[in-house]
């Protein structure tokens, strides 16, 4: 089983380099983050299109499309992601210029909002063929399985996870038409399968292979997003001497790293399925894994996050965890999301135990992780005795840039370039963030902590797949 590539124990305190003079090295395409500023006209642009709500999309939404991605199907997600995409992102530029107490003006903050915005304008810039009239027909036709026609994709029900709206951006009303344009966007469908039959023009495939290098550029572009913000919530803080966060400033953090991973899903999805067009991977639609097995994600994230541990506190061991689950429970989701919300929890766990017990005792309690299988949800169980969480202080461990370790680490742009990555402590995100990827498709992640012996975490996984993304 293959390790993840992780830090050295001291590697988040002897970083001296600070994160502007790096990421002003850094270059992102054509352009360094430095050098590129958005226009007043882009930004009127950018205003507009933030005009328009998101449309949430379903985990099984995505796999009835992309179960055979060819150059019409493709054409056809292509024109969904160079409308949504742009939305998106243009939501996440106002947001990030209209932050409460000066935090707009970090300069960490000012440079995501340039990424954001200069992504922006490579997918509205992007060149469209020029199609004739059957070729718009057939597009506008869907696909046929077995000589019948294709089903319609299911509807996506409400994400049982969160509030309605409680992920939402606000919809800025234009020229008094803002509801008008909500009402319109809001019934857009999701894409379908076209009408493959035949041959496409080269011009489709020409388009395909231009956005999704797009859209790769993109991706590699916002990699550092998570700690550049975090950096940026940092320099804030040092700046008006506050300890902690406020709840507008949590609740942004909330929405905006949430539409994030709407926005990566999107565009890794997209990028995924167009390789697939050459090798196609049995169990999997671009990302989505439609028989993801539980058990053997489990054992990776124990592995990985045993390592971290025994590599941050010198252990010649760290504290065993035992295993409970069936060897074929399989359902689709996304593996990549399913390792991350186990290597965090895990590594939490882990932590609190060795830091109860003490780094230099020969035999640790073992922590217990059980799966458990239902009919809407597949829940994971993970248990320490690490001690437990006072009750006064369980509501702090949801809150960004919260932590017990007493010197938060410098954040390295560098580091955590697919989220998937943490020092063992210090950063304060790793529940958090974990707790929104859970939300993402309908689950969630829960802690009841017994104060002086342990904490049990909840991972709720929905297995229905047809709840929507919170971002309507």
């Amino acid at each position: 089983m293959t390790r993840i590539a992780l830090p050295p124990p001291h590697f988040s305190l002897q970083i001296q380099h600070s994160l502007e003079k790096k990421a002003s090295l850094r270059p992102f395409g054509q352009y360094t983050p430095t050098m590129w500023k958005p226009s007043e006209r882009l930004m009127d642009t950018i205003r507009h299109y933030a005009s328009f709500p998101a449309t949430g999309v379903s985990l099984r939404q995505m796999v009835q499309f992309g179960d055979r991605p060819s150059t019409g199907t493709l054409f056809r997600a292509s024109q969904f992601l160079s409308e949504e995409l742009p939305i998106r992102l243009a939501h996440r530029v106002q947001d990030l210029g209209e932050l409460p107490d000066g935090l707009s003006e970090m300069p960490s903050i000012k440079r995501v909002q340039d990424w954001y915005a200069q992504s922006f304008e490579e997918i509205i810039a992007l060149p469209r063929p020029t199609l004739t009239q059957e070729v718009k027909a057939r597009l506008l036709r869907p696909g046929r399985i077995n000589g019948g026609p294709s089903k319609i994709l299911s509807e996506t029900t409400q994400n049982p996870s969160v509030r309605e709206g409680q992920y939402r951006s606000s919809v800025t009303a234009a020229n008094g038409n803002g509801v008008a344009k909500a009402h319109a966007a809001a019934g857009r469908r999701y894409f379908f399968p076209a009408d493959d039959r035949g041959d496409w023009p080269p011009e489709l495939n020409d388009y395909n292979q231009r956005f999704a290098k797009t859209l790769q550029q993109i991706k590699r572009r916002h990699d550092g997003v998570v700690t550049t913000v975090a950096q940026g919530i940092l320099e804030w803080k040092r700046a008006r001497q506050r300890m902690q966060i406020d709840s507008t400033i949590q609740s942004f953090l909330d929405r905006f790293y949430m539409s994030r991973i709407g926005i990566r899903m999107l565009i890794g999805q997209h990028i995924a399925l167009t390789e697939q067009t050459h090798v196609k991977h049995p169990n999997y639609v671009g990302i989505i894994c439609t028989k993801t097995n539980v058990r053997d994600i489990a054992l990776e994230a124990i592995e990985n996050a045993r390592f971290v541990c025994e590599d941050y506190y010198g252990l010649f061991e760290s504290p065993k965890v035992q295993l409970v689950c069936k060897e074929d429970l399989n359902f689709m989701y996304v593996p990549g999301h399913l390792s991350h919300m186990l290597f965090e929890t895990l590594k939490n766990s882990l932590r609190a135990v060795v830091e109860q017990h003490g780094a230099d005792k020969d035999e640790f309690p073992v922590t217990k992780v059980i799966v458990a299988e239902g009919k809407e949800d597949i829940t994971i169980k993970v248990s320490d005795e690490g001690g437990g969480i006072p009750r006064s202080s369980i509501p702090l461990v949801w809150t960004y840039m919260y932590t017990t370790v007493e010197q938060t680490p410098n954040l390295d742009p560098d580091f955590d370039k697919n989220d998937f990555k943490a020092p063992m402590a210090g950063f304060g995100y790793g529940l958090p963030i974990s707790r929104l990827y859970a939300r993402y498709f309908g689950g969630d992640l829960k802690l009841i902590s017994m104060e002086g012996y342990g904490t049990d975490v909840y991972l709720h996984l929905n297995r229905l797949s047809s709840s929507s993304e919170p971002l309507q």
